[in-house]
């Protein structure tokens, strides 16, 4: 009689998924112990620094330079002017050809005999350190010969203002004109009409690391690495290789760790040029660290524009047409290579984007003038298509006497009206206007507080609610600059290695930039090999050894990246399952896969675990069956091709107190209301959320590039320049509502740019529901105490 009896067999419960947890960043720890490595960290033999001498003028010629002392210097390695640079880098010029008749003049990596901007270089100065540089740079002697500037875009098309560049013609960039053909009836029938002008004042990035470059030559092989702070490393890699006549093959970029973007990093600039040509042409390693003064007179500006706007209606409040006209000023030269003009093609396209109305007409005028450069920000237009719909939406409930929420409920597109069209041509998946305005509703309590406002009217004090409903593009395809002959990839691509060890590489296109996409990605990495979170190891902003992609721009990490990563990841396992089955001898449909370990489907009992598998893939494959090769590295690729864009929407309600003597406006609380698709990390999300609203904010209070009637900037430090402060910030309480994308099998859309998108909105109608009692409103960004002042007749 045999005593002996099998163990039973023990099944093992799953982990929970990751996808839909509120995981915290594994890179977190890194960071905050001061383990980061940005382009500044970075060390090369024979390294050299460039600081460039810069106009100190909007507009001028260069009549003569004197460098004598300058290369007298200690430490001064070379002192190159724009023409010699040119020798090594061709002029670029930023235009769509799908952008029907957008111009620009050529651009130079450093100006050659005139300056078009305070702040264009003029002069590289190379030397051993960045402070021997700037010392020299102090020596040189410049005879510049002023000339008239373009400073206000008002009057930029008038016949008597200068042209900027003559051989253009005139100082427009772009024009655009939409119309269904049916505005002017809507509004010669409406019952009601409004109409209201909007100001946006031009602002800027501030992102912690100021831009930076590394450039190393290696005249040998003829091989150039780039060190940068950059959200695009392979869109780079092509404009350098072009740029400078290199095989794109033998050009590398690396984006280690990158101090926030936001837009700022996604653009080619003239001295990121500059910098790598000076490697070329010395054939040693040149580094280029903006410093902050420079980054305000060099990093793209944004949002500079005025908005004419009318919106018709009846009299039940059923919205008939909104009509636009849109003026923004770019600077000297469109952005290269992603244009200056998308900004503005964002506000004609998303005006008006979440209600229904059936006819729409906008204009666009787009023109050169003698400031920085302005282009693509967090945001790209919505923040100011937001503001001019939701400011005039509130405008027309007011003098309706309407209540603004429930004008909204009634010309929202309807959540079972999808796919749809809007008024503008842009194409909608799925949104959920209607599930987000209930659910904010019901957030901020809506009756209460209107019962509170009421009764500290009675007490002198006076409150706002501001309400904000918005979409945002997200997941773009080839639309945005393929289709215009940019080389900037739609695409994004992911390889996802098993090593012998149980661990899972995963190297993507998209970077990180501080908003959460290597913490994603290992989320979803984790869950579709089936491994722990801690068992996933991502890799990013290497053109070398990441799949060829389009970079972080547009909300797109998540939905694009995301799904690339996926189906790797997805593929990945089948391949597992297929190796456990040969080494098993089982069929690979009786296993399943979960926690980093092969298991009996039936039984969830383990069978073996990844390290195992591992070794015996890559040190004994004698022992699997002849005629099986295992695959335990996966690449795959997704481009989103089903829409131009996938449209995520949301609604935002911002609680505002002004103070009626002083002007000062004091945020109390802030709600969103988000529907970005399928949730993969609530925490980041949250955090991005907030993030964007906090900018949104500084754009609507605090931040402007101002600037004199000469096109001087006059608060371009950290001194004057306002930035939104912790302390200022109210709580930011946000919800979600959600609506999977069918574009994709992840179902996620993107989420980095809605609460910029809507804030300025919501906090603009706040204010002008507070200063209700004194029939008079603010329309003029950002929301200054003496603007309300002002409005207020008190100044």
């Amino acid at each position: 009689m045999n005593d002996l009896v099998a163990p039973p067999v023990v099944a093992e419960a799953a982990a929970p998924p990751h996808i839909g947890r509120r995981v915290v960043r594994p890179n977190a720890r890194r960071l905050t112990e001061g383990r980061g490595t940005y382009v500044d960290d970075v060390e090369l033999p024979r390294m050299a620094h460039v600081v460039y001498l810069r106009s100190p003028h909007a507009h001028a010629r260069v009549v003569s330079v004197d460098v004598t002392a300058a290369h007298a210097m200690p430490g001064v390695i070379a002192i190159v002017d724009g023409a010699r640079l040119a020798q090594v880098c061709a002029p670029f010029v930023g235009t769509l050809s799908h952008m029907v008749g957008m111009r620009s003049a050529p651009q130079y990596a450093i100006a050659i005999d005139r300056a078009c901007w305070q702040g264009e270089a003029v002069l590289a100065i190379v030397a051993d350190t960045r402070a021997l540089a700037e010392d020299a740079v102090e020596t040189i002697v410049v005879e510049w010969e002023p000339l008239p500037a373009v400073a206000d875009m008002e009057t930029a098309l008038a016949p008597q203002t200068p042209v900027i560049h003559a051989e253009l013609g005139s100082n427009l960039c772009y024009h655009r004109e939409l119309d269904t053909g049916g505005v002017d009836a809507a509004f010669a029938g409406a019952d009601v009409v409004v109409e209201e002008t909007y100001v946006f004042g031009r602002h800027t990035g501030v992102t912690m690391e100021p831009r930076s470059v590394l450039a190393d030559f290696n005249p040998a092989e003829r091989r150039l690495t780039v060190h940068h702070s950059h959200q695009a490393p392979h869109m780079m890699a092509d404009l350098y290789a072009r740029q400078l006549g290199l095989p794109e093959a033998d050009v590398r970029v690396i984006c280690r760790d990158v101090g926030g973007s936001f837009g700022i990093k996604v653009h080619a600039y003239a001295d990121d040029f500059a910098t790598v040509a000076l490697a070329v042409l010395l054939k040693r390693p040149v580094k280029f660290v903006a410093d902050r003064l420079e980054s305000f007179v060099t990093d793209i500006h944004a949002r500079e524009h005025r908005v004419k706007a009318r919106l018709a209606l009846t009299r039940e409040g059923r919205m008939l047409a909104f009509d636009i006209d849109d003026l923004t000023g770019i600077g000297p030269y469109s952005m290269f290579p992603r244009t200056s003009v998308v900004e503005g093609n964002q506000v004609v396209n998303i005006t008006g984007g979440p209600y229904n109305h059936p006819e729409y007409r906008a204009k666009l005028d787009v023109v050169f003038q003698n400031k920085v450069q302005t282009s693509q920000y967090r945001g790209v237009g919505h923040p100011v298509a937001c503001a001019v719909t939701e400011g005039i939406v509130d405008l027309a409930a007011v003098r309706m006497g309407i209540d603004p929420l429930e004008l909204r409920r009634r010309n929202v597109m309807e959540d079972d009206s999808y796919p749809r069209k809007g008024a503008s041509g842009i194409v909608l998946e799925k949104l959920s206007h209607q599930q987000c305005l209930a659910k904010l509703e019901t957030m901020i309590d809506y009756p209460a507080l209107r019962q509170e406002q009421a009764e500290l009217r009675k007490k002198g004090i006076y409150r706002g609610i501001g309400i904000a409903v918005l979409i945002e593009l997200t997941n773009p395809g080839a639309a945005f600059y393929g289709v215009g002959g940019a080389r900037i990839a739609a695409q994004e691509g992911a390889t996802v290695r098993l090593d012998p060890t149980g661990v899972v590489h995963c190297a993507v296109g998209v970077g990180e930039q501080g908003q959460g996409t290597e913490t994603i990605f290992a989320q979803i990495a984790a869950d579709e090999v089936g491994l722990p979170l801690a068992a996933v190891r991502i890799i990013t902003g290497d053109t070398a050894v990441t799949p060829y992609g389009g970079g972080t721009w547009a909300s797109r990490g998540a939905g694009i990246g995301g799904e690339a990563v996926l189906q790797a990841s997805r593929q990945l396992r089948t391949n597992i399952l297929a190796l456990a089955a040969a080494h098993l001898k089982r069929d690979a449909g009786e296993l399943d896969v979960a926690d980093g370990k092969v298991r009996d489907r039936a039984t969830q009992a383990t069978l073996v675990d990844f390290a195992e598998l591992g070794r015996i893939a890559y040190f004994r494959p004698d022992l699997l069956p002849q005629g099986f090769q295992s695959e335990l590295v996966v690449t795959r690729h997704y481009s989103q091709r089903t829409y131009p864009f996938v449209f995520t929407n949301g609604v935002q309600a911002s609680y505002v107190e002004v103070d009626i003597e002083t002007g000062f406006v004091k945020l109390l609380k802030h709600w969103a209301v988000e529907d970005c698709g399928r949730v993969i990390n609530p925490l980041l999300l949250d955090e991005q959320i907030r993030g964007a609203i906090v900018q949104g904010i500084g754009g609507a209070l605090f931040e402007e590039c101002l600037y004199d009637g000469s096109g001087l900037l006059r608060n371009g430090s950290m001194a004057d320049y306002l930035v939104p402060m912790a302390s200022e910030m109210p709580d930011i309480e946000v919800a979600h509502v959600e609506t999977p994308t069918r574009t994709s099998e992840l179902g996620a859309k993107g989420a980095g740019e809605a609460g910029t998108a809507g804030a300025p909105a919501a906090v603009m109608n706040a204010i002008n529901d507070a200063l209700a009692p004194f029939d008079v409103r603010v329309t003029a960004q950002p929301f200054t105490p003496e603007k309300i002042l002002r409005a207020l007749n008190k100044i």
